[in-house]
């Protein structure tokens, strides 16, 4: 999908930090549910009538220069910094990624592990998560010397064959990819194959790898933002940080919620064990517990048994929106942490595998404009809205849900 350019002012709203699901109310809507699409004598939805416009972008002709390069922003002497509210349950790698974009991974693994990196005067572990208002000790950092660009093997030409399938959007700053479900974005325990791996094969002239700006889980197919330049990494980063960032997700569920449009407001809290590791739903103070936000809104029914639910979510912690849904007493079909209504039977046809949709991803360009992408429903999606008698060209009525 294109770019599009277009005015974006959303209007701050209070957050509500209840531990429940509240219904929201459409902006400027006179009723509690959205307009049905595609009757006769009914005005098309907002949402509906964006859809038509979704053509190819005006892009400017003069493309400003970045003040400073991101070498620039690199701290050139020891410094301290606090960890703020929306860093807080951050990994330590995280961390450093989000700051200081363009560090290479091993740079990153290195700084912590001969301690030079300190939090609150201590040595700490690439993967210990910090807490809002701890002090971090950052050592002065530089960026890695680029390496040569040789000739692509065949096996490199295979990957960047898949990638460019993958495609979504593409310039000179930003990709836009269309991930599969079961692949990963970034490498783990055991992990030979995954995003983070595959973009080797895209190194521009300079040597420069395109980078990761923020992730989607494995088993989660959908729109994946990579930045293609150091400068175009640390605006998107800056914006997902601040939230300027909107992402819909799409997802099949067993029952229908209630209300049908809602805000679901918890604090979440890693809980790992030898062999997993799952969010649970924690009180305000608990260790490591941070605020998590999603409004969610049904955009179609499949009988009583199952629903299409739109969800978006405002923060962005890890399994949000998994834990979210199984909170409410819907948990998304196919997840293998979460689902766990007993003796529910899956509807013949349908795969037990998890239906979850990256949708769409409205952010702002680094060089000015809006980047508009949507990622179409994988094959097993796609299977089950055929079955269902699902319309993915319905209305998504969490286009009115706020923006905070």
């Amino acid at each position: 999908m294109s770019r599009r350019i277009k005015r974006m002012n959303p209007k701050p709203r209070s957050r509500d930090e209840r531990d429940d699901a509240r219904p929201f109310k459409a902006r400027g809507a006179k009723s509690a549910g959205p307009r049905p699409a595609g009757k006769p004598g009914v005005k098309p939805p907002r949402f509906a009538a964006e859809r038509a416009e979704r053509r190819p972008p005006k892009v400017a002709q003069e493309r400003p220069t970045p003040e400073k390069p991101v070498e620039a922003l690199l701290p050139t002497k020891v410094q301290t910094v606090k960890v703020t509210a929306d860093e807080n349950n951050m990994r330590v790698d995280r961390f450093l990624e989000a700051r200081f974009p363009g560090l290479s991974f091993s740079h990153i693994q290195r700084v912590v592990r001969k301690g030079e990196l300190r939090v609150d005067g201590k040595r700490v572990d690439s993967k210990d998560r910090l807490e809002v208002g701890q002090s971090v000790r950052i050592p002065p950092l530089k960026l890695d010397t680029p390496k040569a660009v040789g000739e692509l093997s065949e096996a490199a030409q295979k990957t960047l064959a898949a990638l460019k399938e993958m495609t979504i959007y593409e310039d000179d700053d930003v990709l836009v990819l269309n991930k599969p479900a079961g692949l990963a974005v970034q490498g783990g325990s055991g992990m030979t194959r995954h995003i983070d791996q595959m973009l080797e094969v895209m190194r521009d002239s300079k040597g420069q790898k395109p980078r990761l700006v923020h992730r989607i889980d494995r088993e989660t197919s959908g729109c994946l933002l990579i930045a293609k330049t150091r400068f175009a990494a640390s605006h998107l980063t800056g914006a997902f940080r601040s939230r300027s960032a909107r992402k819909t997700y799409w997802a099949l569920v067993p029952g229908l919620p209630k209300p049908k449009q809602g805000r679901i407001s918890t604090f979440l809290a890693k809980e790992e064990s030898e062999d997993d590791t799952i969010m649970r739903i924690a009180q305000h103070g608990d260790d490591g517990a941070s605020h998590a936000v999603t409004y969610y809104a049904v955009v179609e029914t499949a009988g009583n048994k199952l629903t299409w639910v739109s969800l978006k979510p405002v923060t962005g912690r890890t399994h949000q929106l998994r834990a979210h849904m199984e909170h409410i007493g819907h948990p998304i079909v196919g997840d293998p942490k979460y689902f766990n209504i007993e003796n529910w039977q899956l509807p013949g046809g349908l795969q037990n595998r998890l239906h979850l949709l990256a949708r769409r991803i409205v952010i702002p360009h680094p060089r000015g404009g809006v980047i508009d992408a949507t990622a179409p429903l994988p094959q097993h999606m796609q299977q089950s809205w055929n079955l269902l008698g699902l319309d993915a060209s319905r209305f998504d009525p969490i286009e009115n849900a706020p923006e905070e």
